[in-house]
């Protein structure tokens, strides 16, 4: 048994239950070979009702392309139809690619019909299409394809010529051409198993499965594996034949190529046939015909039926042998098939022998003698033809070599002339393109420099207008309260204070201690950020712990206004974050609101879930923010401090360093407000399920 590329005896009761279920298998298979078409019907429907008036484009032959190969051996005249109309559309809209693939389809058609000289002038128009393209991958597959065809019609000569020049055409170092590199030399070395070679067929096989290997194709491995194995085991080879066989069922049933899986079956059932096992043979068969009956590819049945018929006249199931060896020459007959033919009439002619039916039996055996007779003295001559052609190919190359080698030397005389020649102009031209050289280096550095006086220069500017931001807080802002306090101290001391006075003081006191701490943390941070960069360091946080501390922190605060702050976030609130800048962020936030919200008001902090990230939410029942303040409230140059509805004093600081570590976490920072009715704003960070994903 061939594919060119396009144990111990058990229970009857046994087989019977195994093929039971490799038939539920197949129908399995049936059903989502089915459900694959079926869905790619749908998919063309979809998008011609989506353009009804401009539908013919290139999407829709490539899709009518995609379903034909489906039909290749399930529905062949819907491969022929659809063929024709993807030539048509694609002529029209000059689509070359439509047009060759619809021409090879149609080959493929009249391929499986045995129709192969119609065949051969349908790959002969792609292989001519291909040279007008000036596409190699296309003069590749009908070079091949031209060769298989005259394989089947028996002509070694032009097969073999066809794969070397479809050889000739690749290039070793281009990656898209090695899987059909390996085609070619496997397909020649399927040439030379016809011919009972079956060393050198190794040989080629050897290289090819080399080949494989560096690509990595596990396919296309596992078919040239499966045909190798069927060498191996005319070789005597059988574990080793076996155990390839093995590798490419797993292979074709993973991939659910059927057609190959139909053919390794068989070449599975060959090795047990050729080690006498002729149970098992028969059961690997039986799996074989079970995937055949849903493809039409009669081509490959004779061989099988034939091994069929062989195994069951080996067990004397003469009744068996007969009804399949008249399938194998009824199809060998319809496809011109000769050796299928011959080994057809052999096995009838065994039979008929056997039941004394001496009439039948002589007439097959006149057949077997004639067409034996035939392709003996054919095999002799297509041997012979095998090698001269591999000579005269290979003469022909040698003369072209030799001619391109006169051609050459005629080209390095005229490269001598034009050397000298070029030395004078370059003589000429030399000083004049180093100074030129040298001019555009020196504009070069004149321009760099002049950038990086611009660049620092801007950083002097920011360095200056950092350390007066800087100044103007220490001065306003922490020596105020802090003076205060002195102040408030140096009475205590100093006895001017009575001590019941002075308590008095303290809750004040301890608020402007507090704003004074809570105002040297952001001056801090926002001072190290601005000197050297913040550097954020993410991990997996729950966002509710945070708000929760924060709540915790300032809730003192809140209750000295009688505000109520509401924590609304879901329990499994968990993000990737730098925990530290979002915690800062949060108590800036709630801080805000509680600055800005009068007594008895009210704050509600949410978050919702999205797709890639949490949105939380601090929202506040307070005085709300004007809109031109809203335009530059995340601007660390444009803010201004105000006062809270207590006269809280802030530095305008907070919402700058919130907005610049929502940044480095990955996320945004936005508000919502209208004057008078309260404020919301809302920030972004990432969900830790989404990063999972995404690093699995």
């Amino acid at each position: 048994m061939s594919k060119l590329q396009h144990c111990r005896i058990v229970s009857r009761e046994t087989i019977r239950n195994i093929l039971f279920i490799f038939f539920i298998l197949y129908l399995g298979n049936v059903f989502a070979q089915q459900e694959a078409i079926d869905s790619l019907e749908t998919k063309i429907e979809k998008y011609i009702a989506s353009k009804p008036k401009t539908y013919r484009d290139s999407i829709y032959v490539d899709m009518l392309l995609e379903i034909s190969i489906k039909y290749e051996f399930y529905r062949a005249d819907s491969l022929l139809s659809i063929s024709k109309k993807v030539i048509e559309i694609s002529d029209a809209i000059n689509y070359p690619k439509g047009t060759y693939q619809g021409l090879n389809n149609i080959g493929y058609y009249h391929s499986n019909l045995g129709e192969n000289h119609e065949a051969i002038n349908y790959f002969k128009k792609v292989l001519d299409l291909g040279a007008v393209m000036n596409n190699d991958m296309v003069k590749i597959y009908a070079l091949n394809d031209l060769g298989m065809e005259y394989t089947f019609v028996g002509d070694i000569e032009n097969a073999l010529k066809h794969f070397l020049k479809g050889l000739d055409v690749i290039d070793i170092e281009n990656k898209e051409h090695l899987g059909m590199y390996s085609t070619l030399n496997g397909n020649i070395g399927e040439l030379y198993a016809r011919q009972g070679d079956y060393k050198t067929a190794d040989s080629f096989y050897q290289k090819v499965l080399r080949n494989d290997r560096q690509r990595g194709d596990e396919v296309n491995t596992a078919k040239n594996l499966s045909t190798h194995a069927a060498i191996l085991s005319k070789l005597g080879e059988y574990e080793k034949a076996m155990f390839n066989i093995n590798r490419s069922i797993a292979v074709f049933e993973e991939n659910k190529e059927y057609s190959w899986l139909a053919y390794a079956y068989g070449v599975k059932g060959s090795v047990y046939q050729h080690q006498k096992k002729y149970q098992w043979a028969l059961y690997w068969y039986g799996q074989s015909e079970t995937v055949h009956k849903n493809l039409e590819d009669n081509r490959s049945q004779i061989d099988l039926k034939n091994a069929i018929a062989t195994a069951h006249l080996e067990l004397n199931q003469d009744s068996e042998a007969l009804s399949y060896a008249n399938d194998a020459y009824n199809i060998a007959q319809k496809l011109n098939s000769l050796k299928g033919s011959m080994n057809a009439a052999k096995i009838l002619f065994e039979i008929n022998k056997k039941r004394k039916e001496y009439k039948n039996a002589l007439a097959y055996h006149e057949e077997f003698q004639k067409i034996s007779d035939s392709l003996s003295q054919d095999g002799v001559k297509k041997s012979l033809s095998l090698l001269k052609t591999k000579i005269a190919y290979d003469q022909q190359k040698k003369n072209l070599i030799e001619t391109n080698e006169k051609k050459l030397a005629k080209q390095r005389s005229l490269i001598y002339i034009s050397t000298i020649i070029l030395t004078i102009l370059l003589a000429t031209l030399i000083p004049l393109y180093i100074n030129q050289k040298r001019l555009r280096y020196l504009n070069n550095q004149l321009t760099k420099s002049t950038a990086n006086l611009e660049r620092r220069r801007a950083e002097l500017n920011e360095l200056n207008r950092t350390k007066d931001k800087l100044f103007s807080i220490i001065g306003h802002d922490l020596r105020g309260p802090i003076g205060a306090l002195q102040g408030a101290l140096k009475l205590f001391t100093s006895g001017e204070l009575d001590k019941d006075d002075f308590l008095n003081f303290v809750p004040k006191l301890k608020t402007d201690v507090d704003h004074t701490l809570f105002t040297l943390n952001n001056l801090l941070t926002w001072g190290h950020s601005q000197m050297n960069g913040t550097k954020t360091r993410p991990k997996v946080t729950s966002i509710g712990n945070l708000v929760d501390n924060n709540i915790n922190l300032l809730n003192e605060l809140a209750a000295a206004k009688s505000i109520k702050i509401v924590n609304q976030l879901p329990e499994k609130s968990v993000a990737l974050i730098d925990q530290d800048q979002i915690d800062l962020v949060l108590r800036n936030l709630i801080s805000n609101a509680i600055k800005f919200t009068p007594k008895n008001g009210l704050i509600t902090i949410g978050a919702q879930s999205n797709k890639n990230n949490w949105q939380i939410m601090v929202k506040d029942t307070g005085v709300g923010i004007d809109k031109k303040t809203i335009e530059n409230i995340f601007d660390d140059v444009k803010t201004t401090s105000t006062y809270g509805t207590n006269n809280e004093k802030g530095t305008g600081l907070g919402l700058s360093l919130c907005h610049e570590m929502v940044i480095n976490n990955g996320g945004e920072i936005w508000v919502e407000s209208v004057p008078k009715s309260g404020s919301t704003f809302f920030f972004t960070v990432q969900k830790v399920e989404q990063k999972l994903k995404k690093a699995s």
